[in-house]
């Protein structure tokens, strides 16, 4: 089966679904976006990857402002020609669409329901909240509420149209009534990280010394996406707290974007705080970045805690060291870190607080953070079956087709 898995991100478990499901015989080509800046994974061929398994990367030449509108907007309708020109080449029997912008998606949609072409809509948020409330910081409320029903229509299309949705998790199951999608056609199946390319490293490794100063500082990292989900001043707050309470920590940001450089100005103006901002990693690098961490930070904002399950958690899962993610108490990771034996508090100065706390109770405690780090790999290798995934999209794609 020819089968066309579109993750717009680029990110690595995705990627992996891709090699899974070229090694059970299906010709795969996994697309993604060039113009996306993000944590990439694995997108060119690997030792071991099958022959039927493909990486194709659309350029457009044409910057993706997040949160220029117009240009945005612009950006697209581009990019789904762009594509939909390439599937009308490829001709594959059916396509897996993953974290696409949502015009790109709907133009998509349109196109698939008049070539009868079936596709699994990958639902990975509610991308018409986000939209919604962007338009909520920048037009009159009368506006922005119109602009709002208008986002939520087309994403409403896109999975009343396909052929299958897979959410990544069952509060999803509360909205699809309302955009008259059929249960029957729903699958739930949680995302993961890929458990061979994220591993546990030593905490010196060729990494960690143009990472961190000394080995004697308590090292914390951020690794990921810095968004409007995320308050990027919590990990200020958190890293002065730590150091006032005569800790000598240091942070490394890993990430790109508005906030990014925020934070980067702010490490400039106050180099005795010991913030370092880097771009993100290449992906082989990863296990070596967040394995020089001592302890690795996860942040989300109470707004998006129904819809986002932050995958950043999962590869820190993966990686195996003890994980304080400022984030409310009912997000589906905040269990998954409870589980590890790490922290969750809420995401505001009093859990800014506590979560210093806590870390400072870990520094110099090295067979305590061993571990708990020991812990959340465990519980990664329990909770992470691709294989289980594969067989479960494979089931639904061969059904489809």
């Amino acid at each position: 089966m020819k089968v066309v898995l579109h993750d717009f991100s680029g990110h690595p478990f995705q990627a992996e679904l891709s090699r899974r499901l070229a090694d059970k015989g299906h010709d795969v080509d996994h697309v993604s976006s060039v113009q996306y800046v993000s944590g990439k994974g694995h997108l060119s061929p690997q030792p071991g990857d099958s022959a039927t398994l493909s990486f194709t990367a659309i350029d457009l030449h044409l910057p993706f402002h997040k949160y220029a509108p117009l240009a945005r907007l612009r950006f697209e309708r581009v990019y789904a020609r762009r594509w939909i020109k390439r599937l009308k080449t490829s001709r594959p029997d059916v396509v897996v669409a993953c974290n696409l912008p949502l015009v790109s998606m709907y133009l998509f949609a349109r196109y698939a329901r008049r070539t009868k072409l079936p596709y699994v809509m990958w639902h990975q948020d509610i991308y018409s909240n986000a939209l919604a409330d962007e338009l909520a910081r920048r037009l009159p409320r009368p506006i922005a509420r119109l602009g709002g029903r208008v986002f939520e229509r087309l994403e409403a299309y896109c999975a009343r149209n396909a052929s299958h949705v897979v959410a990544i998790g069952e509060d999803f199951r509360e909205v699809y009534p309302r955009w008259k999608v059929s249960d029957e056609k729903v699958s739930v199946i949680p995302n993961w990280a890929p458990l061979d390319k994220v591993f546990p490293v030593e905490r010196t490794n060729p990494r960690s010394a143009t990472l961190f100063r000394d080995d004697e500082t308590l090292r914390l990292v951020y690794a990921g996406t810095i968004g409007r989900k995320h308050n990027p001043h919590l990990l200020v707050e958190l890293l002065r707290s730590v150091r006032q309470m005569g800790i000598p920590a240091s942070m490394v940001v890993v990430s790109e974007g508005e906030s990014a450089d925020e934070l980067a100005a702010i490490a400039a103006g106050e180099p005795d705080l010991r913030l370092k901002v880097l771009p993100f990693q290449p992906a082989d690098e990863l296990p070596d970045v967040l394995g020089s961490a001592d302890v690795l930070v996860a942040l989300l904002e109470p707004h998006a805690t129904r819809f986002s399950i932050p995958s950043k958690v999962l590869s820190y899962m993966a990686a195996g060291r003890p994980i304080a993610g400022l984030m409310p108490s009912d997000n589906p990771a905040a269990a998954d870190i409870d589980a590890t034996g790490g922290l969750v508090v809420e995401p505001d100065d009093w859990g800014v607080a506590e979560a210093a706390k806590w870390i400072t109770a870990l520094a110099g405690d090295d067979d305590r953070i061993r571990e708990i780090g020991d812990q959340t790999r465990r519980v990664a290798e329990q909770k992470f079956d691709a294989g289980k995934v594969a067989a479960q999209f494979e089931t639904i794609i061969v059904s489809m087709a």
